[in-house]
């Protein structure tokens, strides 16, 4: 069994034409800077490729539902942190975590949730992971305690606040 990283991070720098006139990141925006850091997780952490899986076995994953959570706002030019995270899944989605926060690493600024629904487009219709796929999963989940978005983003700002204190 591999062991995997279950919260790979990357940085990402805010860009001017993701802005609003105030200078901070659209709020539709952290959306795509977000999914596109899981994206980039999946290919380089996890050698998964959902693009070239859509494109070969005609499967792939859905949004079926966004819940995200805002608490300082992202600045343009500002460097961020990307975490994301497999925190649930069944045999016909997967749910992730996706939280942005300042290059120091204590504040968070956004934290979004997504379920993505497994799809095969051969026969438009949702399907059940294979078992090599649920066992991949299960290796990769990071487990967390909490039942929603806001709560989780919380305890995570409180968490980050908690450690900047004590160093």
């Amino acid at each position: 069994m591999t062991n995997y990283n279950k919260r790979p991070t990357s940085t990402k720098v805010i860009r001017f034409q993701d802005c609003d006139p105030y200078g901070h990141l659209n709020n539709a925006k952290y959306i795509d800077y977000l999914i596109n850091a899981r994206e980039d997780h999946l290919i380089n952490v996890y050698d998964l490729n959902v693009f070239a899986m859509a494109q070969f076995e005609k499967r792939g994953w859905l949004v079926g539902h966004n819940e995200i959570v805002y608490l300082k706002p992202a600045n343009i030019m500002e460097e961020v942190m990307i975490h994301t995270s497999l925190i649930d899944f069944t045999e016909r989605y997967v749910k992730a975590e996706m939280v942005m926060t300042d290059k120091s690493e204590s504040h968070v600024k956004a934290l979004l949730w997504t379920k993505f629904y497994h799809f095969d487009f051969k026969v438009n219709q949702g399907v059940q992971h294979s078992d090599d796929m649920l066992s991949f999963l299960e290796q990769i989940k990071l487990d967390i305690e909490h039942e929603n978005a806001e709560q989780r983003a919380r305890f995570l700002a409180r968490s980050l606040k908690e450690a900047a204190v004590v160093q």
